[in-house]
C-alpha cells in the first residue's frame, strides 16, 4: 500500500543545510571538549563561536540578555543569522536596532506598526514571519522550521499550530522509550497543559478559534495520549463498544489509514466524507518495537479483537539481536521512531562517528552522548560496531513492520525504503482486522485501494482469513510486482485482479465487478500521505496534494459500493 508514510522525506537543498548544521554541531562539541578557550575570551563566547556565530554578534546578544540566559542568546543569534542570510534583505540589521523594528501583518491589529515601516518593507516575507514569531516568544529555530514546513503563504495561525505540533511530536519521540506506563507523569501532563494553554491564550489574544467544536481531534496538539485507540491486547480495560452513525453500520466494511499528525482540518475532512465516523488513533509502538502514529477511519466491530501470534518483539534489541553486542549502555532506546522512506546520508553518519571520536576512552562525554542520541533517534540509527552506527537495512524494516523477510527483494535499495516506509504496520492493522475472521469464516472479497506491497493482504493472510477475491489498485509498477510475487509464493487460491489506476474504477466497472463476484466484504486503503507528513518541507499541501487527494477516490468508491450492494440486498 503506497499509503501510510508518517515521515516521507524529500531530499532538497535542505539536506545540505542539515549537513552544514551537523558540521557546526561537531565543531561545537570539539570546542567544548577541548576546553581550549583562551583566557582572554569568556567561555560563553567560545561556546557560541564553536557553533559558528561571529564574535561581535555573540557579544551583542550577551549584552542584551545577560550571560545566564543561554537559550535567549541562541534564539537571538539564530534570528540575526536568518535576517543576514535573506537574499531579499538589502539592508544591514544590527543587533542593537533589531528589537525596534516594527512588525506589520494585517492579521494582527494589536501589533504596533508605528515608525520605520520602510525598513520592514525591505524584509522578505519569511523574515517578517520569523520576527513576528520570535516576538511572540517562540524559539527562532522552531519558527524557521515551521516556515519551511508550511511555506511562505501560510497564515500566522498555521505557523503557530505547526510549531506547537512539532514540539509535541519531538517530545513524544525523544521520550518515547521512557513510556512504560500509559498515564502521563505529572511533569509531562503539566508541560502538555502549559503548551495547550499557551495556544489558547494566543488564539484568544488574536480572536481566532472561536468556532464550535466538532468533537474530533482537530489538530496535532489535540491527539489523544496515550495513542492506543479502542484498546490493546495487553489492556484489560479496553473499550468494546462505540456509537457509529446509522449510515456507517454493517458491511461492506471500510478501513482507511493515514498519518495521525496531519495538518489541521484534515481528519475532520476525511471523517466528513466517510459517514462522520470518528478516527481511531493508534501508535504501533504498543504492538512492536517501532513507533508509527496513525489514524484509522473504519466501521469494523471493535470487540473480540485478537493479536497475531507469535507476538512481535517489543524492543529494538529483541527485534534486531545482532545490534545487541555493540549497543552502548548510555543508549537507553528501547523503541525506534517511525520508519522513514529515505535513509540518512553516508556523510551524516560519518559526522556522528567523528563526534564520538572527539573523546577518548570507552564512553563518550555526556555532551557527545546527548548529540549522538539525538541523531540516532532522528534517523533510526542502530549500532553495528564499536562506536559505529548505521541506518536500518530493508530486511530490518521488513521485520519491524511485520512483513516476511525479503518481501521487497528484487527492488533497488532506495525503492525498498520508499515502499516499506509507505506501508502498513502488519501487527497493528491485523489486530483491527481480526474481527473479520469470525464474521467471514469462509473468506473475504477485498477491494484494496493504493495497496502498494500488499500490507492489507499480508495482515489478512497472517490472520488465517482466506482471500477469495482481491481487486488491487496500485500505481507503482514495482509495488505491483512485489505483491504479485507474494501472492504466488503464498499459493493463494483466490482471484487476483491488479489495476494501476484508480480512475478505472468508475461506476460501470464497479457494477461489473460486483455482478461478477457478488460484491465486496471489505474496502481497505490509505492515501499516500507525503502531502500530509510533518517532515515533508516541500509539498505538505494537505488533502489537495497530488497523492493525498486519492482519498477522495477512496471515499467515492466506498459510498458507491456500499449504496449499490445494500440497494441490491
Amino acid at each position: 500500500m503506497s499509503s501510510s508514510n508518517e515521515e516521507e522525506i524529500e531530499w532538497t537543498d535542505d539536506d545540505e543545510e542539515d549537513n552544514i548544521g551537523l558540521d557546526s554541531d561537531v565543531a561545537r562539541l570539539r570546542n567544548e571538549e577541548s576546553m581550549a578557550a583562551g583566557p582572554s575570551r569568556p567561555p560563553l563566547v567560545s561556546h557560541f563561536i564553536g557553533m559558528g556565530f561571529p564574535e561581535d554578534m555573540i557579544t551583542h546578544a550577551i549584552e542584551e540578555h545577560g550571560e545566564g540566559n543561554t537559550e535567549s542568546i541562541l534564539d537571538t543569534l539564530l534570528t540575526y543569522t536568518a535576517i543576514e542570510k535573506s537574499p531579499s534583505s538589502q539592508m544591514e540589521v544590527s543587533p542593537q536596532s533589531e528589537g525596534e523594528i516594527p512588525l506589520t501583518d494585517e492579521e494582527f491589529s494589536d501589533i504596533d506598526v508605528t515608525g520605520e515601516e520602510e525598513r520592514v518593507a525591505d524584509l522578505s516575507e519569511k523574515d517578517k514571519r520569523l520576527l513576528q514569531l520570535v516576538e511572540m516568544e517562540f524559539p527562532a529555530e522552531d519558527a524557521l522550521s515551521a516556515i519551511d514546513r508550511c511555506g511562505p503563504n501560510a497564515s500566522f495561525l498555521e505557523l503557530v499550530d505547526s510549531i506547537l505540533a512539532a514540539q509535541m511530536a519531538k517530545d513524544s519521540d525523544d521520550f518515547s522509550d521512557l513510556w512504560e506506563d500509559f498515564p502521563l507523569s505529572e511533569d509531562e501532563e503539566e508541560e502538555t497543559n502549559v503548551r495547550e494553554d499557551k495556544r489558547r491564550q494566543f488564539l484568544n489574544r488574536n480572536q481566532y478559534g472561536s468556532g464550535p467544536s466538532t468533537g474530533l481531534h482537530t489538530s496535532p496538539s489535540n491527539l489523544p495520549y496515550p495513542m492506543v485507540g479502542f484498546g490493546l491486547p495487553s489492556d484489560p480495560q479496553r473499550i468494546t463498544h462505540r456509537e457509529l452513525p446509522k449510515s456507517a453500520y454493517g458491511p461492506p466494511y471500510f478501513y482507511f489509514e493515514n498519518v495521525a499528525l496531519a495538518p489541521k482540518g484534515v481528519w475532520e475532512e476525511m471523517s466528513k466524507h466517510l459517514y462522520h465516523v470518528e478516527p481511531e488513533f493508534v501508535d504501533s509502538r504498543y504492538f512492536c518495537s517501532t513507533a508509527r502514529k496513525r489514524g484509522y477511519i473504519h466501521n469494523l466491530p471493535i470487540d473480540k479483537r485478537i493479536q497475531l501470534l507469535p507476538p512481535p518483539p517489543l524492543t529494538i534489541q529483541e527485534a534486531l539481536p545482532s545490534a545487541r553486542e555493540w549497543w552502548p549502555s548510555w543508549d537507553n532506546r528501547t523503541k525506534l521512531n517511525c520508519i522513514l522512506t529515505s535513509k540518512v546520508s553516508a556523510r551524516h553518519t560519518k559526522k556522528i562517528i567523528e563526534a564520538i571520536a572527539i573523546t577518548s576512552g570507552e564512553s563518550p562525554s555526556p555532551l557527545v552522548q546527548e548529540f549522538v542520541l539525538k541523531e540516532c533517534r532522528r534517523w533510526n540509527l542502530i549500532w553495528v560496531g564499536l562506536h559505529k552506527v548505521a541506518p536500518l537495512e530493508p530486511g530490518d524494516m521488513e521485520v519491524l513492520l511485520g512483513f516476511p523477510r525479503n518481501h521487497t527483494s528484487g527492488l533497488g535499495f532506495s525503492e525498498r525504503y520508499k515502499c516499506l516506509g509507505n506501508s502498513f504496520q502488519i501487527d497493528t492493522v491485523a489486530y483491527h482486522l481480526s474481527v473479520l475472521k469470525e464474521l467471514f469464516p469462509h473468506g473475504l472479497r477485498v477491494l484494496s485501494l493504493f495497496s502498494g506491497i500488499g500490507g492489507a493482504e499480508v495482515a489478512l493472510h497472517r490472520l488465517g482469513i482466506p482471500l477469495n477475491l482481491v481487486v488491487s489498485v496500485e500505481k507503482s509498477e514495482s509495488s505491483r510486482m512485489i505483491f504479485k510475487a507474494w501472492w504466488g509464493q503464498t499459493k493463494q487460491r483466490g482471484t487476483l485482479i491488479s489495476m494501476d489506476d484508480v480512475k478505472q474504477l468508475n461506476e460501470e466497472k464497479l457494477k461489473e465487478l460486483i455482478r461478477l463476484y457478488g460484491g465486496f466484504d471489505l474496502i481497505i486503503g490509505g492515501s499516500p500521505c507525503n502531502n500530509l507528513t510533518g517532515s515533508n518541507r516541500v509539498s505538505r499541501t494537505g488533502l489537495e496534494g497530488e497523492h493525498s487527494s486519492l482519498f477522495y477516490d477512496y471515499s467515492r468508491i466506498v459510498h458507491f459500493v456500499r449504496s449499490f450492494i445494500r440497494g441490491r440486498m
